[in-house]
């Protein structure tokens, strides 16, 4: 799906990983998604689980809480060409993971929250329980780099960071992932 310009919203609504802090990412976590499941939590446009699919995720949940982004993110799979890989949910993350909606074990979740606001604590934690991830599994925080993270939440461990500009990348490995 390379050179695929997806749909964004005009304003700040939405702020979307940066072509440039996607690369970052998967320059830190892998090129190779093959046949694993991705959770992609503040999905927003939806730009890093496409990302994923498109270097070969199995499957993408989305969760967001604005009605304007879970359309947006349903627009971009059907311009992509990728609708049937992926479930969109909408939910407010403030009350905790939708549990009840999540039917398999993730291998690699984002978490992209607004900046300055405190959600990534709360969600490791929630996380760290291991009740949605997979053996080996990462979890892949993006926040403001003048954000504190946890070094530890529950059985995750972070196990690298990067700031590149504003963004800190921060990788948390489950279980037995490196």
């Amino acid at each position: 799906m390379k050179g695929r310009r997806l749909a964004s919203l005009k304003g700040l609504r939405i702020r979307p990983s940066s072509d440039l802090i996607r690369q970052a990412i998967f320059n830190l976590i892998g090129q190779d998604m093959t046949a694993i499941k991705v959770l992609d939590l503040f999905a927003g446009t939806g730009s890093l689980g496409i990302e994923a699919i498109s270097r070969g995720a199995e499957w993408v949940t989305f969760v967001d809480h604005a009605g304007h982004s879970t359309k947006l993110i349903e627009k971009n799979l059907r311009l992509c060409g990728c609708h049937d890989s992926g479930v969109v949910l909408r939910k407010n993350l403030l009350e905790g993971l939708p549990l009840e909606s999540m039917k398999r074990k993730f291998d690699l979740v984002f978490i992209d929250p607004p900046y300055g606001k405190q959600m990534i604590p709360r969600l490791l934690a929630e996380l760290g329980q291991g009740e949605v991830l997979a053996l080996a599994s990462l979890v892949v925080a993006e926040a403001s780099k003048l954000d504190d993270l946890p070094r530890v939440a529950g059985r995750l461990k972070l196990a690298k960071t990067r700031v590149h500009g504003e963004t800190q990348i921060a990788i948390y490995a489950y279980g037995d992932s490196e």
